[in-house]
C-alpha cells in the first residue's frame, strides 16, 4: 500500500523584513508555520501548511523560557499568599458610633404623606427676617419665611422600630426635595430625645444602581462572551479583596503601603490570568504590570513625603484619623495612587503584549529589535489616549473643587499649591509616569521573550522542500533548537 503524495507548496516570495535572508533560499517563510503548527499540536505530517496566523492563542513559547517565566513569577505569587495569610484581618475592629457622616446608624424608610404648609408657621419666631438679603443667608432666611415648605411623614421600614413614623419638615430652599411613596435613608441617633431620633439623610438608589449594574454585566457578557463572564468574576473577586483584606488590614493598623502592594498584586495575578488565560504571553504582562506598579509606589512615595502630603484633606479623612489615630494618612494616599493606576496598567500592558505577539505570528522572521520598534509606535499611540482619559477622569472628579477656585479667582499657581489639589496632581502625574514607562518596559519584555523564540531557518530546510510538506519528515525541529537555549 503505498502513502499517497501531497502536492508541493507553490513557491513563496521572499519577505523584505528584517531577517528575510536568513536561511540560504527563502525556506525560513516556512519553517515558523511548522513550528507553530506542531506546537499547536495539529499533525506533523502533511498539515504544516494550515493556516495558523492570527487564528486562536499564540503559539506556546519554548520549555526553557517558560522555565525562566516560572521562575520569576511563582516565588512572586508564592510571596504574595504569604502576605495575605500574614496580614489577613478579622474584620475590621470595633468603635463607639461618633453620629457623624458615614458613621451613623442608618435604616430604610418610606415617606408616606407630604403636606404643603405656610413655613411662616413652621418658623419658632414667627416673624419675617429683616437682614441683608443680598447675601446667601439672608436670601434663604426671606426664603423659608415667605416660602411654601413641606411636611413629610416617614415610615421607618427596617429595624427595631419598624413602622414608627415621624415627621420632618422641608424648606424651600433644600436641594433633597421629598415626595410621596418615596424610599429614602434615615439616621437613628438613640441619644437624641425620642421625637428627634430619626432624620432623613439621603434618597435610597439602591434599584436604579441594581439596574444599571445588571446592564453593564449584559452588555459585558454579550460583547466579551466568555471572556467578558470571566472579567466580571474577576472584578467581583477584587471587590472581595478589597473589602475583606485591603480596608480592614488597614484599619488594624498594617501599613497602608505594604497592605496596598500585596493587595495590588493579588488582584493583578487573579485578574490577568483569569481574563487571558494562563501562558506566557498573559505572564509577560503581569512582569510588565509589577514593574510599572513598584515605579508608581517609589516616585509616589518620594514626591508624596517632598510635597509633604498629609492625606487628611477633608471631612472624611479627618474622620478616617480620629476614629484611627494610628492610620498613617500619608501611606493611606500612596495606596490609593497605587490601587488607583493597577486598573489602567492592567490595560496598557496587555495590550501592547498582545500587539507584540500578533506582529511575531505576522511575520515571524522579524528580530527583538523590529518588534519593539513595531510595538512602541502602537504605544506610543495608546499612550496618548491614555494619559488623556486619566488627568480628565481626576479633573472630572475634583470639578466643583475646581469651580470653587474659580469662584474665588485665585491663580493657578495658589490653587495648585493648596494640599487638597496638590493631592490629585501628584496621583494623576505618578498614574501617569508609571503608565507612560509600562509602554517600553512591556513592549522589550513582549519582544525579547517572543523573538527567542523565533525558529532559524536552517541550511537542510533551504536546500528542499519545507519539512512539513515532505511526508515522513519531522516537523519538530524548531523545538529541538529551542530545548537547547
Amino acid at each position: 500500500m503505498t502513502t499517497p503524495q501531497h502536492p508541493s507548496f507553490p513557491p513563496h516570495r521572499p519577505r523584505r523584513g528584517q531577517n528575510a535572508d536568513e536561511g540560504g533560499g527563502r525556506a525560513a517563510d516556512h519553517a515558523p508555520v511548522a513550528a507553530h503548527g506542531a506546537s499547536e499540536g495539529r499533525p506533523e505530517a502533511g498539515h504544516g501548511h494550515a493556516h495558523g496566523h492570527g487564528h486562536g492563542p499564540a503559539a506556546p513559547v519554548s520549555r526553557h523560557l517558560r522555565k525562566v517565566i516560572a521562575a520569576i513569577l511563582i516565588p512572586f505569587a508564592a510571596a504574595v499568599l504569604v502576605g495575605l495569610a500574614v496580614l489577613w484581618p478579622g474584620g475590621a475592629p470595633p468603635h463607639e458610633r461618633t453620629g457623624v457622616g458615614f458613621d451613623r446608624q442608618t435604616q430604610q424608610a418610606t415617606v408616606t404623606k407630604v403636606v404643603e404648609l405656610s413655613c411662616q408657621s413652621v418658623n419658632a419666631s414667627g416673624g419675617t427676617p429683616t437682614g441683608d438679603t443680598s447675601t446667601a443667608e439672608g436670601s434663604s432666611a426671606v426664603q423659608q419665611a415667605k416660602g411654601e415648605c413641606k411636611r413629610a411623614t416617614i415610615r421607618v421600614d427596617t429595624g427595631d422600630d419598624k413602622g414608627r413614623t415621624f415627621e420632618e419638615i422641608v424648606q424651600p430652599d433644600q436641594s433633597r426635595q421629598l415626595h410621596e411613596g418615596q424610599k429614602v435613608v434615615v439616621a437613628y441617633e438613640p441619644s437624641a430625645p425620642k421625637d428627634l431620633q430619626y432624620s432623613v439623610t439621603d434618597i435610597d438608589r439602591r434599584l436604579p444602581l441594581a439596574l444599571l449594574a445588571g446592564i453593564f454585566a449584559l452588555a459585558v457578557v454579550v460583547v466579551g462572551r466568555l471572556r467578558g463572564l470571566m472579567a466580571l468574576v474577576s472584578l467581583a473577586i477584587s471587590f472581595l479583596l478589597l473589602n475583606f483584606f485591603i480596608l480592614p488590614a488597614i484599619l488594624q493598623g498594617s501599613n497602608p503601603l505594604v497592605v496596598a502592594v500585596i493587595g495590588s498584586s493579588a488582584i493583578m495575578l487573579i485578574a490577568l490570568y483569569l481574563c487571558h488565560g494562563l501562558s506566557a504571553r498573559t505572564s509577560v504582562a503581569v512582569l510588565g504590570t509589577l514593574i510599572s506598579l513598584l515605579l508608581i509606589g517609589v516616585l509616589g512615595s518620594l514626591f508624596i513625603g517632598w510635597a509633604a502630603l498629609t492625606g487628611n484633606t477633608d471631612d472624611n479623612t479627618g474622620l478616617i484619623h480620629g476614629l484611627y489615630p494610628s492610620i498613617d494618612m500619608s501611606g493611606l494616599l500612596l495606596a490609593g495612587v497605587i490601587i488607583g493606576s493597577l486598573g489602567v496598567l492592567d490595560d496598557v500592558t496587555v495590550t501592547q503584549t498582545s500587539a507584540v505577539w500578533e506582529l511575531h505570528e505576522a511575520n515571524p522572521t522579524m528580530g527583538w529589535r523590529g518588534l519593539y520598534r513595531a510595538g512602541i509606535r502602537i504605544g506610543r499611540d495608546h499612550i496618548a489616549s491614555v494619559v488623556n482619559t486619566l488627568v480628565l477622569a481626576y479633573a472630572g472628579a475634583a470639578l466643583p473643587l475646581l469651580l470653587l477656585f474659580s469662584i474665588a479667582q485665585s491663580g493657578v499657581g495658589t490653587v495648585a499649591n493648596s494640599e487638597l489639589v496638590a493631592e490629585e496632581i501628584v496621583r494623576t502625574l505618578v498614574g501617569s509616569i508609571g503608565l507612560v514607562a509600562s509602554v517600553p518596559v512591556t513592549t522589550a519584555l513582549a519582544a525579547l521573550v517572543v523573538s527567542a523564540d523565533r525558529p532559524a531557518g536552517g541550511a537542510a530546510q533551504a536546500e528542499g522542500a519545507p519539512a512539513a510538506a515532505v511526508p515522513g519528515a519531522p516537523a519538530r525541529g524548531g523545538r529541538g533548537r529551542r530545548r537547547k537555549r
